[in-house]
């Protein structure tokens, strides 16, 4: 168990600094996400790095391919710093990063982070030697790696080997736990090497990722027992909509439960014209309804029934999340533990008052058939009766009040 009279203890990893974040050691779990854009295309990039930093994404990785990608990092950064935004780049890199980095210094020097897959990074006898030039260049210049293995590119020649040898033994195990081990083996001989190549342990973080919940679960429970290496957890292709959020949930929530995690990222399958900090703000919320760390206001509302058939609560309910969303940025700025406020959005008579009074602000709306009036509680007292047709408005100017009272003298 690592739960302690209810509260939650995480498992002692080694810190990781990767620009003004620390993965591990006893700081807060970091959430992360990755652009979709073409990274060769510094502008588009940039813009989306940016709408994810302000989303709450304290790392964001982009895809690091080409050449004309490599080429093109160091003008992200600078359009990046020119807008005010530090977020660190993850540089990821497949089959081609020792050559990336040694052919654009300058993007190896404005990269936060590397991510490296021993699964790509080259095959046969030149896997060492590429391998090896990787872990060079981030000791040159100083930069963390994430050595991140993924059962969809997995080392074959290590799976068919851990397979030949689990089919001579006795009690043979099954192909999911030889995997699961294949994935585990990858990381850390991997990070063994790093180490033994002069890449310190305060710059190594590891994953392994898969798209099954169980396989998630257990592949970390193993891999949290076998070493102290700051961990990066994340379901790889989970999916769009609810799909991709519940799994994604269900497998991350278990581990950081049991201690288990430093950094994550949600891997949604966006909609078509979707946004892409949905993840972000997905991930933020899991770390928020566990009681792990604060990002933005939080807004309790109840689901409505058969005593609410009117929508003024839904719809007020959208409002001041989208509106508490929409001002964190400034928020977050301007007034320090703002993000622990709490607000609620209720529907009728039987828990609406009772349920604003437990909030910092609440407010009771009508049910079907109530006196057209709505209450407002103010830690835990009644305030005032909002009537009218501007409500929403109304309520929403408390919010900005009380928060410039009990935040802006910070």
């Amino acid at each position: 168990m690592n739960t302690l009279n209810g509260t939650h203890v995480r498992l002692k990893t080694v810190g990781v600094k990767v620009g003004n974040s620390i993965i591990g050691g006893d700081n807060p779990i970091v959430v992360q996400s990755m652009t979709n854009t073409d990274t060769a295309d510094a502008k588009s990039t940039a813009t989306q790095v940016k709408q994810l930093a302000d989303a709450g994404s304290e790392l964001v990785r982009i895809t690091v391919n080409t050449e004309e990608a490599a080429s093109q990092v160091m003008k992200i950064r600078e359009i990046l710093d020119s807008k005010g935004c530090d977020v660190p780049l993850i540089g990821d890199f497949h089959y081609n990063g020792h050559l990336l980095l040694s052919k654009y210094p300058e993007c190896a020097q404005a990269l936060g982070k590397y991510r490296i897959n021993p699964g790509n990074v080259g095959f046969g006898k030149k896997k060492d030697v590429q391998f090896s030039t990787m872990i060079d260049k981030a000791i040159e210049y100083d930069k963390p790696v994430r050595i991140g293995v993924n059962w969809g590119s997995l080392d074959q020649e290590l799976l068919t080997g851990l397979m030949d040898e689990n089919a001579k033994a006795d009690n043979p195990k099954d192909t999911d736990e030889v995997m699961r081990e294949a994935l585990i083996i990858s990381a850390l001989s991997s990070a063994q090497r790093a180490e033994e190549l002069g890449l310190a342990k305060d710059h190594i973080v590891l994953s392994c990722k898969v798209s099954g919940v169980q396989k998630l679960i257990s592949v970390y429970r193993d891999l949290a027992k076998r070493s102290d290496y700051a961990l990066h957890l994340g379901l790889t292709e989970a999916g769009m909509g609810s799909k991709g959020i519940v799994a994604s949930t269900a497998a991350i929530g278990v581990l950081l439960q049991e201690g288990i995690g430093d950094t994550i990222r949600i891997s949604l399958t966006p909609e078509p014209g979707g946004d892409r900090s949905r993840e972000v703000i997905v991930a933020q919320e899991i770390l928020q309804t566990m009681g792990l760390r604060s990002f933005t206001p939080q807004v309790t509302a109840c689901p409505g029934c058969g005593r609410t058939t009117s929508t003024v609560f839904q719809s007020l309910a959208e409002k001041i999340q989208s509106y508490v969303r929409n001002q964190m940025p400034v928020w977050r700025e301007k007034y320090h533990g703002v993000e622990d406020l709490s607000l609620a959005v209720m529907g009728c008579v039987v828990n609406g008052p009772g349920e604003s009074k437990h909030s910092d602000i609440g407010i009771s709306l009508p049910g079907t058939g109530e006196a057209p009036s709505a209450p407002v509680f103010i830690d835990g007292k009644k305030f005032t009766t909002l009537k009218g047709d501007n409500i929403a408005g109304d309520f929403l100017k408390i919010i900005d009040e009380y928060i410039e009272q009990r935040y802006g003298q910070h």
